[in-house]
């Protein structure tokens, strides 16, 4: 069956963007504010190497874990009490963080920090594919990236500024404060969008019986791997680019903000030119294109890394090229996973959650594993998940559909 084009846009809620905008804004926000501050954090609690980068990898093991909780919970239960309870346990949680006076407490911490913090993301997935079909799915996912994405741009340098003015438990206590407001507006302006379809299907099966029949789907396990896979070059630049940018490029720790800002600002472009070509193309055709693009940067960016030439001045354009793709690549993997089978909406989302967290943290730990002071492991992660990505994609969510430009 071959996707139509588009109609013409409807017009977009921008309430409702900016609320689940600043849902899904939980995870960037909660890993990217604190970055600068993990040296000190380090320091302070008297950890070593290993169980500080242990505070990383805790949350994003605790996103992986509770999309699998909130996507069925939301199907079975509705949207609004899922996302209300998991922002009190993101509260709660942050609360422990800025508390913590030990390794072992901020670890645990950070993991139920994220379990709570990615109810947002998850039903927010869901609550979208409630509201509208396919492609205006893609439309309205690419501006929720839009609003998510200034998290990454921002998020570093409150983070930098919050650490020499007021010390690093601050980060915590404004994260505190971020999901005490996000709640409220939650609360009282998040509608139920839920169907009775959705609740019916859901009360009738087990959640793991959901899950099982949504893996033999070979469409949406195309469209989550080629969204995981090219997500984990995301996760792995977040996990390499402190030591890779400053100890091995030289650039400040003032400056690191800026940069890692630029790469979020070429993941916000990607997704609103990806809002405007799907005024005329289908989601299916633009990914089609958008994965042989990411392949070939990603060999372009294993060269330069290999060979050394230009370092800095090759790797870092072709790396915002690569991260650049993460734009056009995740609102229409999310789609067109949504659009197998709507009704389970809240599984679906939880799956692709979990996915793209699970691979990422297993990319970002291989990069470390592989550490060598240099560009070379990370270049080689991102080049070999690219081309899984886009073979995930052309051998099972794209064979025998005509893609549509």
């Amino acid at each position: 069956m071959t996707q139509s084009r588009a109609a013409a846009p409807v017009p977009t809620p921008w309430g409702l963007v900016i609320l689940l905008g600043a849902l899904t804004a939980f995870a960037p926000m909660s890993i990217d504010m604190y970055l600068p501050s993990l040296p000190t954090i380090g320091q302070a609690l008297g950890a070593t190497a290993a169980q500080t980068q242990a505070t990383v990898a805790a949350f994003f093991a605790g996103m992986a874990i509770g999309q699998f909780i909130y996507g069925p919970a939301s199907d079975r239960f509705g949207r609004r009490t899922p996302i209300l309870v998991g922002i009190g346990v993101y509260i709660v949680a942050s609360v422990a963080c800025g508390l913590a006076t030990s390794p072992e407490m901020l670890i645990g911490a950070r993991f139920v920090q994220a379990l709570g913090g990615c109810a947002g993301g998850v039903v927010a997935r869901a609550v979208v594919r409630d509201r509208f079909d396919h492609t205006e799915t893609a439309r309205m996912l690419s501006l929720l990236t839009l609003i998510m994405g200034i998290a990454p741009i921002v998020a570093p340098l409150i983070g930098g500024a919050i650490l020499e003015v007021a010390g690093w438990r601050t980060n915590f206590w404004v994260l505190t404060l971020f999901g005490l407001t996000v709640g409220a507006f939650a609360f009282f302006r998040l509608e139920e969008s839920r169907s009775e379809e959705t609740a019916r299907r859901a009360r009738a099966e087990n959640p793991l019986r959901a899950f099982g029949v949504l893996l033999r789907e070979p469409r949406l396990m195309g469209y989550a791997l080629a969204g995981a896979l090219n997500g984990a070059t995301l996760f792995t630049y977040i996990s390499a680019s402190p030591e890779l940018l400053i100890d091995t490029y030289g650039i400040s720790p003032g400056n690191f903000g800026w940069v890692f800002g630029l790469n979020a600002a070429g993941v916000i472009g990607a997704s609103q030119v990806n809002r405007y070509l799907l005024r005329n193309a289908t989601p299916d055709g633009v990914l089609g294109r958008a994965s042989l693009i990411a392949v070939a940067g990603g060999v372009l960016l294993l060269a330069a890394a290999l060979t050394g030439v230009g370092e800095r001045w090759t790797v870092l354009p072709l790396l915002f090229v690569v991260l650049s793709t993460y734009g056009f690549m995740q609102g229409n993997t999310m789609a067109g996973a949504l659009s197998v089978d709507p009704y389970r909406a809240g599984s679906i989302s939880a799956l692709m959650g979990g996915a793209s967290f699970g691979v990422g943290a297993i990319a970002s730990s291989l990069t470390g594993l592989f550490h060598d002071g240099t560009a070379r492991p990370m270049a080689v992660t991102m080049a070999l998940a690219l081309a899984g990505s886009a073979a995930a994609l052309h051998l099972l969510a794209l064979p025998r559909r005509r893609l549509e430009a």
